[in-house]
């Protein structure tokens, strides 16, 4: 059935041509391709009902606001504004509160400000939330507490509990999936929109654990910088009521768009332009796992007109940079591809200039974003999936000196974090420990960053971006 988006006007300004007129791509023309990552359903009957019922209900964003962030991060792609993408590893059923919604973005608008004022750079917030449920697997099954299980593919699918009636994928999660994604999408727009990112609100944006460490106490000298430099524009008689931008912000949602019977129940085709948007989030991403040349997700990618990332790890040739670029944005629309690079602290220097060059010299105006996460998890000496800040950092920082060396622009970082006080990342100004990891080690899948060094990242970075 062809769904309408009635509002696809909505926000938007400019009207582009759809990114895909081929008849012969619809929402449903991936299901001829291979798909990776998919779980293994074991009823197509109530997974078909799920997703008719989805296909009927309202879109999570709106066209109007997807193109409006494709300009944005076009001014990302021209080097005149950096992307700060972070969230959690994968969004919880069980978790789901809305202080702990409000403590995430805390952390997001408090990274933001750093940048901001640290380096004078506008930067786009783009929240792994509002859709961030489901997770790629290495292998199809896991072993826990001796027993082999279905592998957990996130709350989307399956239940993380060491019980194998729990691990079978139930199609009734994609439903539930969308309520939360609904319900965390009102909070945000509330949040950023009502009176929370209000810049005269900084000081109330410090969580009680990150206002008593040194890194909130740096903050805290900015937020009160920011405070001054309000009340004197306000002494030299400029109306700051009738500045929209210093009481309320954008903020975009992404996750990686995994499940393809979910990501196709929720595209509508928009009235205004004709072409067709995933109406899940703002801004979609295929996973290093997933970007084969003749799978399914480039096939769904290259048809919807939402911004869209690539995650590059290792293994990705110059050449294939190159090739993705051209079956994903072959008009070459800026803001339309950002290419998000997860190469390790070790490598990145030795692999991120072939794959600028192949891009820049192909005339593809991507965004290049940095995950200095992904490539840097290794196993403590106590047996826990973690990360060391240092090496995170260490990314980063050669992330900027390529790019600088090759005259391109750093145009992001993508991280993993979260407004609880976890101990799951090591290093940190105040130092978590191997022996402090079971203290708070909270998360379902990946470790993440926790407050103090989530600032900690935000000023490092600063400092490179003014050097940029």
């Amino acid at each position: 059935m062809k769904l309408i988006l009635r509002r696809g006007d909505v926000g938007s300004t400019l009207v582009p041509r759809p990114m895909t007129t081929e008849t012969s791509w619809t929402p449903s023309t991936w299901r001829a391709r291979p798909a990776a990552q998919q779980p293994d359903w074991p009823d197509d009957g109530a997974l078909d009902d799920v997703l008719k019922r989805l296909g009927t209900r309202p879109p999570l964003v709106f066209a109007g606001e997807v193109r409006q962030l494709t300009s944005t991060l076009a001014e990302v792609a021209a080097g005149r504004a950096f992307v700060l993408q972070a969230g959690d590893c994968a969004e919880s059923f069980e978790a789901f509160t809305a202080d702990a919604i409000r403590d995430k973005l805390k952390v997001i608008l408090q990274m933001a400000v750093v940048l901001t004022y640290g380096a004078g750079v506008p930067v786009v917030k783009m929240g792994r939330i509002a859709g961030q449920f489901a997770k790629p697997r290495s292998s199809a099954t896991e072993v826990v507490e001796g027993v082999v299980l279905p592998a957990y593919r996130g709350d989307m699918v399956n239940d993380i509990s060491a019980d194998p009636a729990a691990r079978v994928a139930d199609p009734g999660r994609l439903q539930r999936a969308y309520d939360q994604s609904a319900a965390t999408m009102n909070l945000l727009r509330a949040f950023t929109k009502g009176g929370f990112a209000d810049l005269n609100q900084v000081h109330t944006w410090n969580q009680e654990f990150v206002a008593s460490s040194a890194e909130g106490q740096r903050y805290e000298r900015i937020a009160a910088g920011i405070e001054r430099a309000l009340r004197f524009m306000a002494a030299c008689g400029i109306d700051l009521a009738q500045e929209a931008s210093l009481h309320q912000v954008d903020f975009w949602t992404s996750h990686e768009a995994l499940i393809l019977g979910y990501e196709e129940a929720l595209t509508r085709q928009d009235s205004l332009t004709g072409g067709w948007y995933d109406c899940s989030a703002h801004f979609v991403w295929i996973g290093d796992r997933t970007r084969q040349r003749d799978g399914a997700h480039l096939e769904f990618f290259r048809g919807i007109n939402n911004p869209i990332g690539v995650k590059l790890g290792p293994s990705v040739s110059p050449d294939e940079a190159a090739a993705l670029c051209e079956h994903l944005n072959p008009r070459r629309v800026p803001g339309r591809l950002t290419l998000i690079t997860r190469l390790g602290a070790s490598r990145i220097e030795e692999l991120l200039p072939p794959l600028i060059r192949a891009v820049r010299d192909a005339g593809h105006p991507v965004v290049w974003v940095c995950d200095p996460m992904h490539g840097n998890t290794f196993v403590s000496a106590g047996g826990r999936k973690t990360r060391h800040l240092d090496h995170v950092l260490a990314e980063i920082g050669s992330f900027f000196r390529v790019h600088r060396a090759e005259g391109t622009w750093p145009g992001g970082v993508h991280v993993e974090l979260t407004g609880d006080d976890v101990t799951e990342c090591l290093g940190g100004a105040e130092e978590v420990l191997d022996s402090q990891l079971d203290l708070r080690y909270l998360t379902a899948c990946d470790p993440r960053l926790n407050g103090r060094q989530s600032l900690d990242l935000a000023y490092r970075v600063a400092e490179l971006l003014r050097g940029s």
